[in-house]
């Protein structure tokens, strides 16, 4: 079974579709059962279409900024300051210093989340010893 919900059209399928279309000769109709696309499609492409193929080339999707509630630089640095002093040290214990030296105002899930992202595994109780 296909993952994808649809299948995306090539760039010349795309370019000599909004071709035909600018034409005049072609009515929509005629354009979208041609090359087997929707009306909306058609539209959207047109929207971009000046003439090349490379108005045509989808745009990338992810974001040019990072998201505003991200970590800041200076609370990544006092995090890996203190994991690199503190190798053997558990999440809370980290949590619990980031608030108080560093005046750390986030939710301990959202530390575990950046330490997950960064592939980063510290034990819940790593005080407890074997005799």
């Amino acid at each position: 079974m296909n993952s994808i919900r649809y299948i995306p059209h090539k760039i010349n399928t795309r370019f000599y579709a909004c071709q035909l279309y600018s034409s005049k000769n072609w009515t929509v109709e005629q354009v979208i059962r041609k090359y087997h696309i929707s009306k909306a499609s058609l539209m959207r492409w047109m929207k971009r279409f000046d003439g090349t193929k490379e108005s045509l080339i989808d745009k990338p999707k992810t974001p040019h900024s990072k998201h505003p509630n991200s970590h800041t630089e200076a609370e990544l640095k006092s995090i890996r300051d203190l994991l690199r002093r503190n190798p053997n040290i558990s999440t809370i214990e980290l949590y619990g210093k980031l608030k108080r030296k560093y005046d750390y105002k986030r939710h301990p899930a959202s530390l575990f989340r950046f330490l997950r992202k960064q592939g980063i595994r510290l034990e819940a109780n790593q005080t407890t010893k074997k005799k």
